[in-house]
C-alpha cells in the first residue's frame, strides 16, 4: 500500500458506504433533534454508551492528579528542551488573537481567557460529545468572530498544517451530514481557549478541541510547541459535495506500512507486539485508568487524560534499522507534526533524528496491504500514534481504514510547553 496513490487509496477508503448506519434507529432520531448541549445532557443522564459514560469517570480522576508528563518508567527525563529561536511569526499570531478579542464582547472574552497554568488546558477530549463546554463554541459566535479564530490557526500553523486542520473540520460536518446530526457534527463544532496573556516575548498559549481535532499551541517568544495534538476522521475521505476529493491522514498510515513491510521477518516479529487488535493478551480488567484497551482509546495509550501514563518502550529499536528506513521515520514525524510553521517544524525534525537510536517502532495487528493496525514510535522527545479503529458513527464492528486516530505527544514535560516554564507558570 505504501506505493499506491492518493487516488487508489481514496476509492479504497469510500469503501465506508456500505457502513452508513440506519438512520431511523432510537440512537440518530433522537439526536436528530438535539443540540450539542442537549445531547451532552442526555448522555450524562442515561450513561448511555456505559462504556464511554465509564471512561468519562476515569477521565475525571485523571484530570484532578497534578500534571508530571508521560514517562517509560515514572521518571521524566530533565533537561531535553530547551528555549530557542524557531523563527515563529510570533507578532502575527499575537494580532491574529487581538482580532479576535476584538471580535467579541467583554463576557466573551472573559469566557475565553484563562490562566497560563490552569488545568483547563488539559481537558480537551476527543469524542463528540461536548463534555466541557469551556471557552467558545465557534458555531455560536457570529460569522466575523468565527472567522478571525480560524484566522488564528493560519497565522500559527505552516500552510500545510492549516490545510490539514481544515481538512479535519470539514469532514466532521461531512459525517455530520452523512449521519444527518449536523447540529452535533459539523465545520465550527469546537471550542477555542487562550491561556495567559498574548505576548511577543512572554509566555502564553491557546488550545481548539473538538470531534477528531485537538490541537494545544505554547508560545514564547519565536519558540512554539503545538502538542498534544489530536487528530482523525470517519471517514477519511470526503467523496461528494463541494469538498469532495479532501482526505486526511492516508500518508501517515501508508509510510508506516511501508516501514513495517520493509522490515526483515526477525524484526517484524519483534515489532508485532500484539498479533490481534483486539488481542486477548492486552489487559481488560475494567481499570479503565490501567487497561491496555478500551473502545474509546482502543488501542491507543497517549490519548485525552493520559497526561502522566507510564508507556513502557515496546517493539524494535530503530537503531538498527537501514538508513531507508530510519528516512521512513523522520518522513512519518514531518506527518505529524505538520503543524508546526516552517522553521520550527526544521528543528524539531533535527530534534526526532538526533534521538533516531534511541526510538522504537512496535506494530499491532498484521501488515498486508488492506489490513487494519496500529504503531507507534517513540523516544524520549516525541511519541506518535496511529490507529485504525471500529465504526463509532458508521457501522463496521471491526477496525476499518477509512477510519483513523492520531495522536503526537511531548514525553518528559514537552506536553504544553512544560518543560521550557518557569515554575510559577507550570500547568496543573
Amino acid at each position: 500500500m505504501g506505493s499506491k496513490d492518493s487516488i487508489e487509496q481514496g476509492k479504497e477508503s469510500a469503501g465506508f458506504r456500505k457502513y452508513i448506519p440506519d438512520l431511523n434507529t432510537l440512537r440518530f432520531q433522537t439526536a436528530k433533534v438535539q443540540d450539542c448541549y442537549e445531547y451532552a445532557e442526555n448522555f450524562q443522564k442515561s450513561h448511555n454508551p456505559p462504556w464511554l459514560y465509564d471512561l468519562t469517570q476515569t477521565w475525571q480522576e485523571l484530570l484532578r492528579e497534578p500534571y508530571k508528563g508521560l514517562t517509560t518508567d515514572g521518571n521524566v527525563i530533565p533537561n531535553l528542551f530547551q528555549p530557542q529561536d524557531e523563527g515563529v511569526p510570533i507578532e502575527s499570531i499575537v494580532t491574529a488573537v487581538d482580532k479576535v478579542f476584538d471580535q467579541i464582547n467583554p463576557e466573551q472574552k472573559e469566557k475565553v481567557s484563562f490562566p497560563l497554568n490552569a488545568k483547563e488546558w488539559r481537558a480537551w477530549s476527543n469524542p463528540e460529545i461536548l463534555l466541557r463546554p469551556l471557552g467558545l463554541r465557534l458555531e455560536e459566535v457570529d460569522a466575523k468572530a468565527a472567522a478571525s479564530v480560524l484566522d488564528v490557526l493560519k497565522a500559527t500553523f505552516s500552510k500545510e498544517g492549516y490545510e490539514k486542520a481544515l481538512a479535519a473540520m470539514r469532514i466532521n460536518q461531512y459525517l455530520g451530514q452523512i449521519c444527518e446530526l449536523p447540529k452535533i457534527m459539523n465545520e465550527l463544532s469546537y471550542n477555542f481557549l487562550v491561556f495567559g496573556t498574548p505576548s511577543k516575548d512572554k509566555p502564553w498559549g491557546w488550545s481548539l478541541y473538538g470531534h477528531h481535532l485537538c490541537l494545544n499551541v505554547f508560545l514564547h517568544g519565536r519558540q512554539i510547541v503545538i502538542s498534544p495534538t489530536f487528530t482523525g476522521a470517519e471517514p477519511n475521505l470526503i467523496d461528494a459535495g463541494p469538498f469532495a476529493g479532501t482526505e486526511i491522514l492516508h500518508d501517515e498510515g501508508n509510510l508506516g506500512l511501508e516501514l513495517m513491510q520493509s522490515l526483515p521477518g526477525p524484526s517484524q516479529e519483534k515489532a508485532q507486539i500484539f498479533k490481534l487488535l483486539r488481542d486477548p493478551a492486552m489487559l481488560q480488567s475494567g481499570d479503565l485508568a490501567k487497561d491496555r484497551w478500551n473502545p474509546d482509546d482502543q488501542r491507543h495509550v497517549c490519548g485525552a487524560f493520559r497526561d502522566n501514563r507510564i508507556v513502557p518502550l515496546e517493539g524494535v529499536s530503530a537503531a538498527t534499522f537501514t538508513a531507508k528506513q530510519k528516512q521512513l521515520i523522520l518522513d512519518i514525524a514531518y506527518h505529524f507534526v505538520l503543524y508546526l510553521p516552517d522553521a520550527a517544524r526544521k528543528i524539531r525534525l533535527e530534534q526526532v533524528a538526533d534521538h533516531l537510536n534511541e526510538t522504537y517502532f512496535c506494530w499491532i495487528g498484521r501488515w498486508g496491504n488492506d489490513d487494519a493496525f496500529y504503531y507507534r514510535i517513540q523516544s524520549s522527545v516525541i511519541i506518535m500514534e496511529f490507529d485504525h479503529h471500529s465504526g463509532v458513527f458508521l457501522s463496521n464492528t471491526e477496525p476499518e481504514k477509512f477510519h483513523v486516530h492520531t495522536i503526537l505527544r511531548t514525553p518528559n514535560a514537552g506536553d504544553y510547553g512544560a518543560g521550557l516554564r518557569s515554575a510559577e507558570d507550570m500547568v496543573e
